[in-house]
């Protein structure tokens, strides 16, 4: 009789995909209600049916739109993924990939980011000016509509005055996003789609679409699934999870920075959307420097590896 324990296989990702869609909906509903409770201790009752509280429209409640939003990440892209490594009895660090990073790796990321804004910026200011056909005019109305509610929002998280202000909106809009949408959409269903395709470019750009059209934001949609498709690459070659998170933190911590400098310097953050800052050879620099230092991250992952082998 053989008393060695087989380790047990994994579900399948089929199975994956459905439990972390349950568990989604099941820690969206569990957070939100965490949520509203300490929405109800700070402003009473009343704030259950008062929709200018629940929205953060004005700006003395926008501590109840940030409870709101932290629940969101963590009940919806933050838990998800850990319960699914637990209930397959694996150690978190390994069935994502939480290699121990290294400097120079790190530095690469920053430099991705850096080299690839200006590309980022010509994708964001093409996919503004998208206009559906005559025909698909409801649905671009409710767009828009969408898309001026997530602005909203943005504009009144983004209204900083003081530091604190600042380093609350690095932790609610660049660090807890980086970590937990990265571990949902590169760690858990980038890895599962990774398993049912078989080709890592599928998954990638897969996971991505997600990424991208889950934020119901549609005129931000193109840079957000290149941003997808980038830290997905990131995860892909480097075996490593923290690489992704800090290539997304880096990317939110961008926008939340620039819009303190533009406050702090009267500058309207409105300025900042549907602008062009680069002659069209920036973009095409950019997007060239892009390419080429993401394959010089590949060489690099891909000869750290090698030494780990030898």
């Amino acid at each position: 009789m053989s008393f060695i324990q087989k380790q047990q296989d994994e579900n399948s990702p089929y199975t994956q995909l459905l439990m972390l869609l349950g568990y989604a909906v099941a820690g969206i509903f569990i957070f939100l209600l965490i949520g509203l409770a300490i929405i109800v201790a700070i402003y009473g009752f009343g704030a259950l049916t008062n929709p200018v509280i629940l929205s953060g429209g004005e700006e003395k409640y926008r501590p109840a739109l940030q409870i709101l939003l932290i629940a969101q990440s963590v009940g919806l892209f933050l838990a998800p993924p850990l319960l699914l490594a637990i209930t397959e009895k694996k150690k978190i660090n390994v069935f994502y990939g939480f290699k121990k990073p290294e400097t120079n790796l790190l530095l690469l990321v920053f430099l991705i980011m850096a080299v690839s804004m200006p590309f980022m910026e010509w994708t964001a200011v093409i996919n503004q000016k998208m206009i559906l056909p005559d025909f698909l005019q409801s649905i671009e109305s409710w767009m828009r509509q969408k898309e001026d509610e997530a602005m909203q929002t943005t504009l009144l998280l983004l209204k900083m005055q003081h530091i604190n202000e600042l380093v609350a909106n690095l932790f609610l809009i660049a660090l807890l996003p980086g970590i937990a949408e990265e571990l949902m959409f590169r760690g858990a269903v980038q890895r599962s789609f990774g398993r049912i395709f078989n080709n890592p470019h599928v998954a990638i750009w897969a996971s991505a679409f997600l990424f991208s059209a889950i934020h119901l934001q549609f005129y931000g949609f193109l840079p957000r699934l290149l941003l997808g498709a980038g830290f997905g690459y990131i995860y892909y070659f480097s075996g490593s999870l923290w690489y992704a998170m800090l290539a997304h933190f880096l990317n939110n911590a961008y926008a939340v920075c620039a819009a303190w400098y533009m406050q702090k310097n009267n500058i309207p953050l409105s300025e900042a959307d549907n602008t062009s800052h680069f002659a069209w050879y920036g973009y095409l620099i950019s997007f060239i420097l892009t390419i080429l230092v993401f394959n010089y991250f590949k060489t690099k992952t891909s000869k750290s590896y090698e030494q780990q082998l030898d």
